[in-house]
């Protein structure tokens, strides 16, 4: 994966970085309620004043779908951006832009570090339209991607204005390609990945691509239910794609053909309510009754996954191996997260996570800070882990 860096660009005096970052974040009462994405925004900004050069944030806010929508408008985010990055941040609105690219002359003050209106107030940005990536191309001289959450989507602001200036990744975008190449491109073996979540259905080609790449894949959830059906065990009144069973045969007859061990629970927590303290019990796997839903994977479950862990070399982790949402039904996902980052704290065991309830069941079981790297990324860290060509990558590498 060959990428080039902020600090490939040498002395940047005079000059303004045009940096995609990923501004998306959530909003209550008109202020920002969680600013780790506003952080991440800080490395790449620091580095890029630190060789000089002034900047011009690109994000988009919602899906406006190509509309002013002013409920989505990046205005309000901009006093927590200056808050966290100790310094004053500019706003760009959609007519000062307009304004701009029709005469080249700025219509209001210059601050160091400017952040341009919503992207996707234009209908070309989810279009890839090239006219407007030569637009936003107008803003600076040197280009910088640090969205990786965005790094999936081909669009003006992340893949066609990677073609028109000088393209490098950013520290956070950076730090996430080698953490990523390091975790299923690259990987120190024995490797193996938990998947997790509800459905099967949902991450078909996730589980496809990684039985050809890791030595071992611990399946957990509700997506653990549909294999256990389908080698004929009673799943009773849990969440099951029965429909799925010749998929999920087929899967696991690839992972036998390429060398890779699935790992399913061997025994189970089960209870008759769908709620948290729900009365509960562990089983094996032959005795789940008709009415009875599977919430979790059981004690002997965890301690054997345990083991795994230990003889491996790499981690990669997407979904929560039960309803980890609902107590006692968390255990099994609190428990391999501990045993992972305790490997991972004595330097035996990089570990790789991301997506957005890999991250909240991380942050539940307080090992979040312990992993060698959590992605904050969706759609992006999935199509990753599918062995998918990420357009905003891409473009990084031409």
């Amino acid at each position: 994966m060959a990428f080039k860096r902020i600090s490939d660009l040498g002395d940047l005096t005079g000059k303004r970085a045009v940096v995609r970052v990923d501004l998306n974040v959530p909003m209550q009462n008109g202020k920002v309620s969680d600013d780790t994405r506003l952080q991440a925004v800080k490395p790449t900004v620091d580095a890029v004043t630190a060789a000089g050069g002034e900047v011009v944030l690109l994000a988009h806010f919602g899906r406006p779908k190509g509309h002013v929508v002013p409920e989505m408008s990046l205005r309000p985010v901009v006093p927590a951006l200056a808050n966290i990055l100790g310094r004053e941040v500019g706003f760009i609105s959609n007519e000062d832009f307009d304004k701009y690219v029709a005469n080249g002359e700025w219509h209001f003050p210059l601050k160091p570090v400017m952040v341009l209106e919503n992207t996707r107030y234009y209908p070309g940005e989810e279009t890839n339209d090239a006219a407007l990536a030569a637009n936003f191309a107008k803003l600076g001289d040197v280009y910088v991607n640090d969205a990786f959450s965005a790094a999936h989507r081909a669009h003006a602001s992340t893949e066609a204005l990677a073609k028109l200036l000088p393209a490098v990744a950013g520290e956070t975008m950076g730090a996430e390609l080698e953490a990523l190449n390091n975790a299923l491109g690259v990987p120190e073996h024995p490797v193996v990945a938990v998947v997790g979540g509800a459905k099967v259905s949902s991450k078909l080609a996730v589980l496809e691509n990684l039985v050809e790449k890791v030595d071992h894949l611990i399946i957990g959830g509700g997506m653990a239910n549909t294999f256990l059906f389908a080698q004929g065990f009673s799943v009773g009144a849990s969440l099951c794609e029965k429909d799925l069973k010749d998929t999920a045969l087929r899967i696991l007859e690839k992972a036998k053909t390429s060398g890779c061990n699935v790992h399913l629970p061997t025994d189970v927590v089960v209870a008759t309510e769908f709620k948290a303290h729900a009365t509960n019990e562990v089983k094996s796997l032959d005795k789940v009754l008709e009415g009875e839903m599977i919430l979790d994977a059981g004690p002997d479950t965890v301690a054997a996954l345990s083991g795994v862990l230990q003889v491996c070399k790499t981690l990669v982790w997407n979904g929560p191996m039960g309803a980890f949402e609902m107590e006692p039904f968390d255990a099994a996902t609190v428990g391999l997260a501990k045993a992972a980052s305790a490997l991972s704290d004595a330097g035996s065991l990089l570990t790789v996570a991301g997506g957005g309830d890999t991250v909240a069941a991380l942050a539940h079981a307080g090992v979040k800070e312990k992993f060698t790297h959590i992605s904050t990324a969706g759609g992006a860290f999935l199509e990753w882990m599918e062995g998918k060509a990420l357009p905003g990558v891409v473009a990084l590498e031409q």
